[in-house]
């Protein structure tokens, strides 16, 4: 078993209090109470639970520390200590189809000496499967116990790439539409799933061979992020740059595909 920090044993005994509720939950799906917060944006009970269990675990456990919730929003905490940045359930449209396809999402987002804060700590639990994707700062990106490498794939023909496709109210269809286009040709395959902190978390595990999307939230790719980048892929925004999170867009992939991917991306924003 790989060594951990004592904060990532809360964060998992955290997710997984709260993963068997979720299970539960979705195999009742049909019972649950649904309220629209948005345009084709749901939010339901099980959201709201996941949310709370997970709020009171972590809080006991670090109770000076700030969070960042999709549900709850910001809870202040001590500004010089980390905060938490939590999706309680992302694929939640997934969730409410009855499609087995979701996770929780859990970062430590830590303050840096310049002023930034930087994702040190990050966990992708899948309920269903059981499956605990989780990174450390500088220790490297784990499946359970194995270790996770990107990729090794070089050629674009070769690559299976995730993205996510704007919807009712979300995203800039336009934009995808373009960078489609110019990817869509070149690649095995496009896949899109519904949960990006799990494309994140797959492309790491080299599931997939790259991503894009943009219009998230940072509790929907801080913790997959890390999960990349420990794996030993490279992250940007759509032209190459290292604002990303700044900027709203997310190209992930290894080495050899990540200036390729740029390339096309780039080209089609032009």
């Amino acid at each position: 078993m790989p060594s951990h920090s004592g904060l990532f044993t809360v964060i998992e005994r955290a997710a997984r209090k709260a993963g068997p509720r979720l299970r539960r939950d979705f195999n009742e799906v049909q019972h649950l109470q649904v309220s629209r917060k948005g345009p084709a944006d749901f939010v339901s009970m099980a959201d709201q639970r996941a949310e709370q269990t997970l709020y009171e675990e972590l809080s006991h456990a670090r109770p000076d520390w700030g969070f960042l919730m999709e549900e709850r929003g910001e809870v202040a905490g001590d500004p010089s200590k980390p905060r938490f940045i939590v999706d309680p359930l992302d694929g939640t449209s997934n969730f409410l189809h009855g499609i087995p396809h979701f996770c929780i999402s859990i970062a430590v987002e830590e303050p840096m000496p310049n002023g930034k804060r930087e994702t040190t700590t990050a966990l992708v639990y899948q309920p269903l499967t059981d499956e605990s994707f989780w990174a450390e700062k500088g220790r490297g990106a784990w499946h359970t116990d194995q270790r996770l490498r990107v990729s090794a794939r070089r050629d674009l023909s070769e690559a299976l790439i995730a993205t996510g496709i704007p919807f009712l109210g979300h995203g800039d269809f336009a934009q995808w539409s373009r960078i489609f286009g110019a990817v869509a040709p070149e690649v095995a395959g496009i896949r899109r799933f519904g949960a990006a902190a799990l494309d994140l978390a797959w492309v790491a595990a080299g599931r997939y061979d790259g991503f894009w999307e943009s219009g998230l939230k940072p509790w929907d790719v801080a913790a997959g992020l890390l999960l990349v980048k420990e794996a030993g892929g490279f992250v940007t925004d759509f032209r190459g740059g290292d604002r990303p999170m700044e900027r709203n867009e997310f190209l992930a992939a290894n080495d050899g595909l990540h200036s390729k991917l740029h390339k096309l991306v780039a080209g089609a924003l032009r």
